[in-house]
Order: C-alpha cells, then sequence, then structure tokens
C-alpha cells in the first residue's frame, strides 16, 4: 500500500492558502502604522464577490482598494475551491472515458493515473487563473494590498504582511472574505491521514480506500472524483438520502451511479470519534460500526472568514458558523458596511457571489441599478453532474400546484449517442393547465451547462415562460439542446 511521504518541500499553493487562513491576527494599535490611504471603498477579499464589487465600482469612476490575502489575487475559489476541485474532477472524467472508449482500446490498454498527476493539470489551471485574475486589478489600475485586514474603528482598517502594516481608510467597505473547512475540536487534522476540502489537494499518494465524513455537496463531489480514481469510498451521510433539496429522481440517479464508482453511501449515520494510526485510521459510528480506511476526508460545513477581521470595532458580530448578517441590499447593520459571497452563507456558491457583489457594489454608488438575485441555478460537479433550477415535484405537491412531467434520457440523444455520454436525463416540470416551466432539473455529462436554456426561458414575461418554447423552436441537430424538444413532446402528451 501506498503511504504518505513525509516531505519538507516548499508547501503547495494549497497549503500556504491554508496555513494563512488558519492564523488569527489580533487588531495592531493604530498608533504610529504609516501609509494612510483614503479610497471610496475598500474591498475585503478577492474571490468572486469582491473581484465583482471592486470592478464594478472602478466602473463606475470610485476609487478602490482591494485587500488580498493570498500570494497573489483570487480568493479560496480559485485556490482551493471551485477551480481547483472541478480541474480534478475533469481530469478523472477525462481518464475515466479514455478507459472505457472502446475506440481508446484498439490503441492501447486502460491505464492507472495517480492523484499527484491528476494534480499536475489541476495546479496548471489554477495558475492561469490567477494570472487571468491579477490582469483584471492591472488593467484597471487597482491597487492591492496583500496581507490580512482588520477594522481600527468604523472607517478604517489595518493591512498586515508580516512586520509590514499599512493603514488604509474608505467611507464604505465590502466584506468578501470567503469561508473555510468547518473543523471541530475533537479532530486532529495535524495528522498525515485527515484531510478537509482545501488540504486533500495537498495529498501526495493515491489511497486505496477512503472515508468521507458528510455527503453535502462537497463530500459527493469528492465521493465520485475519488471513486473514479479507483478508491473504494465510504461516505458517511446522516441523512436519508443524498441532497435532499433535489427533485427524488436525481439524487437517487446520484446514489446509483455512485455506487457504480465503488462508492458506497451509509445513510442515517453519523461520526463519532476516529482512532489514529501510522499507516491506517479508524472511524467509529455512532451506531457502533467501525471503517477502516487509509485516509478520513472531513466535508462537514463550512464557516464565514470573519474571525481576523476584528470586528467588534465597528458594533458588527459574526454568527456561531462565522458569517454576516445583511439585508436585502447586502448592507450589515453598520449602513456603510457591506458583505457578499461565502460569508454571509446561503447559497455559498460562486456564481451567486460574483452577482452579490456586483449587487453590493451597485446599491452603494449606483442604487438606481441595484438588482436582486432571482432563480440561482445550483451547479454539482459530481461524475456525472447536476444541475437543477426552480422547483421539484415535492416541492409543488406540498404547495398543491397541479403539475405535469415531460423528460428526454440522454440514451436517446443522438449527440450523447456520438460522445459516449448517455447517462442521464433533462426533466421539465411543469403547470398543467397554463404549461408554465416550473423547474429544470437535468443529470448527466454537461448538466451545468444545458440547465441555462431552461433557466432563460423560465425568466421570460407574457407568457414566454412556457412549454411552447421548446415545442416552436428549431435545435441544431445533433445536440444536447435537442433534449428539450423531447421533453417537452414527452410533456405535452401526458396533458392533450
Amino acid at each position: 500500500m501506498n503511504s504518505p511521504k513525509n516531505t519538507s518541500a516548499t508547501p503547495s499553493i494549497a497549503s500556504t492558502a491554508t496555513i494563512e487562513a488558519a492564523e488569527v491576527s489580533k487588531a495592531p494599535a493604530a498608533a504610529d502604522i504609516p501609509h494612510k490611504h483614503n479610497f471610496d471603498l475598500i474591498v475585503i477579499g478577492s474571490g468572486p464577490a469582491g473581484e465583482s464589487a471592486t470592478m464594478n465600482a472602478v466602473k463606475l469612476g470610485k476609487k478602490v482598494a482591494m485587500i488580498c490575502d493570498k500570494p497573489r489575487a483570487g480568493g479560496n475559489c480559485t485556490y482551493l475551491g471551485t477551480i481547483p476541485s472541478k480541474a480534478l474532477r475533469h481530469g478523472v472524467k477525462q481518464v475515466m472515458q479514455f478507459n472505457t472508449n472502446p475506440l481508446f482500446r484498439e490503441f492501447g490498454e486502460a491505464h492507472q493515473i495517480t492523484f499527484q498527476q491528476l494534480m499536475k493539470h489541476t495546479n496548471r489551471v489554477v495558475e492561469e487563473q490567477i494570472v487571468l485574475r491579477s490582469d483584471f486589478y492591472e488593467r484597471n489600475f487597482v491597487p492591492v494590498f496583500y496581507g490580512s485586514a482588520s477594522f481600527i474603528d468604523a472607517r478604517t482598517i489595518v493591512v498586515a504582511q508580516g512586520k509590514q502594516k499599512t493603514k488604509l481608510h474608505a467611507e464604505h467597505f465590502v466584506i468578501a472574505t470567503g469561508s473555510r473547512p468547518y473543523r471541530p475540536a475533537s479532530l486532529d487534522f495535524k495528522h498525515p491521514r485527515v484531510f478537509d476540502s482545501d488540504t486533500i489537494l495537498d495529498l501526495d499518494f493515491s489511497p486505496r480506500k477512503v472515508t468521507i465524513i458528510g455527503a453535502g455537496v462537497i463530500g459527493c463531489e469528492y465521493a465520485s472524483i475519488l471513486g473514479g480514481l479507483g478508491s473504494k469510498v465510504e461516505l458517511i451521510n446522516p441523512a436519508a438520502s443524498l441532497l435532499s433539496f433535489l427533485d427524488t429522481e436525481i439524487s437517487e440517479a446520484l446514489g446509483y451511479h455512485l455506487r457504480d464508482l465503488s462508492v458506497r453511501c451509509r445513510h442515517q449515520e453519523h461520526f463519532s470519534h476516529i482512532d489514529y494510526c501510522d499507516d491506517h485510521v479508524i472511524t467509529y459510528l455512532e451506531s457502533g460500526k467501525k471503517i477502516k480506511s487509509d485516509i478520513v476526508l472531513w466535508a462537514n460545513g463550512r464557516t464565514g472568514n470573519t474571525d481576523r477581521l476584528n470586528l467588534a470595532a465597528v458594533g458588527l458580530e459574526a454568527n456561531s458558523r462565522g458569517h454576516l448578517e445583511v439585508n436585502e441590499r447586502y448592507q450589515t447593520k453598520v449602513s456603510h458596511i457591506y458583505a457578499a459571497g461565502d460569508v454571509i452563507g446561503w447559497p455559498a456558491l460562486a456564481s451567486a457571489a460574483y452577482d452579490q457583489g456586483r449587487a453590493a457594489s451597485n446599491a452603494i454608488f449606483h442604487p438606481g441599478a441595484f438588482f436582486e438575485l432571482q432563480e440561482i441555478p445550483s451547479g454539482i460537479y459530481t461524475i456525472p453532474e447536476i444541475s437543477t433550477i426552480g422547483l421539484n415535484e415535492r416541492e409543488l405537491t406540498e404547495r398543491k400546484i397541479p403539475y405535469e412531467v415531460g423528460k428526454a434520457f440522454f440514451r436517446n440523444i443522438a449527440r450523447a449517442q456520438i460522445t459516449g455520454d448517455e447517462v442521464g436525463m433533462l426533466k421539465l416540470i411543469f403547470h398543467f393547465d397554463t404549461l408554465e416551466l416550473l423547474g429544470v432539473h437535468c443529470f448527466g455529462d454537461q448538466a451545468s451547462e444545458i440547465v441555462h436554456i431552461g433557466q432563460a426561458v423560465m425568466a421570460q414575461k407574457n407568457g414566454d415562460n412556457t412549454l411552447r418554447y421548446f415545442l416552436n423552436t428549431t435545435f441544431n441537430y445533433p445536440t444536447m439542446a435537442e433534449a428539450y424538444k423531447v421533453a417537452a413532446l414527452d410533456g405535452i402528451n401526458r396533458v392533450f
């Protein structure tokens, strides 16, 4: 069995950022700190919410500063979250396709690939994203102050990088510091076989068996990634089913295909404690079960990055999970301080964070352009992926709304037959009487792309948001978008 290496090499991007996130600094004294600068807006955090708030304010002609606690621009989304995990997933999916496609088998044997090899591709994508994001600030002449920010008073912060401290003043602030994995005190995250969703990127061997504690979105995504890589995965889920907020059919399909990847879902099980050994760990469940594995991945919740901000200096307080409370315009109870992105909690999506940051910036400087986020699609990057928007059957049943369903199975779509990605379906839920599109639920290859067609139709007004759009529109053939026509025909045949 492969074992983790003990090396003193320079830490990776992931580990460096994790170390920085773990450091909690006290607010320095205001006296004797030089270099006071004045801005219209200071944005704390360079993830999607911070980036969009900054760029929008700059386009409105405001003097803006960005505070970044990473080595270069880009928040946790770029360094530790969305970008590396989705790049890793893509690499695993490509290996799976190569190893199962009969065409490729004519030219060679199936290959095993290591986690470290996949991370080389992942780190390349991360670097490209960092360069891209850094260029945004350079081209727009936005000063970036690197270090940890903390408030001195209502309109002044200090940015500390090592021994260097810089005082900054602004009329307004946007807090966009994001989140990090929640770490219970009962787990020893310093043990080389215990990981969270940040530190798993530093894994330097390919485990044969993995225990994942927590079956939320992150837990399910990494279960499919590691299962696709050849690991046997034990997924500990305290709920009765996977991702219960999903349409029941989609949730059941996910469970079926995870089992096909050697993922064992242990539903309604609760974590108790861990025994730590040199070459394995044993996870104990409250039910008395014991699970032996090479590593444990803790994927049970996240907490907002607010502990270093010295919020008490401005009269703010985060909740027990480090989240800030905001109103519908992303304004905290301190009128000139706004917050956006994961630091305010739900929905904690990079896509939503970007729009929240722009909306907060408009609320401050251009109230007439303020917009409220409407229906937000969910993208879950399991293998196969999932994306949904709108209501599901359970929700419509609870609301006593008459509905019908139209489905298109990918195995019957020519484009899916060509690409070999025949697993999955598109499910349209519509009002029985008006044909209004009420929900779009997609499971399978490119689901997170396909859902946006339905999203655009649902947003239409004056009766244009119905099933008739798909019936009366010509789609390219062969395409995955054709699934909308097939599902619409299936649905209309159920009501007429």
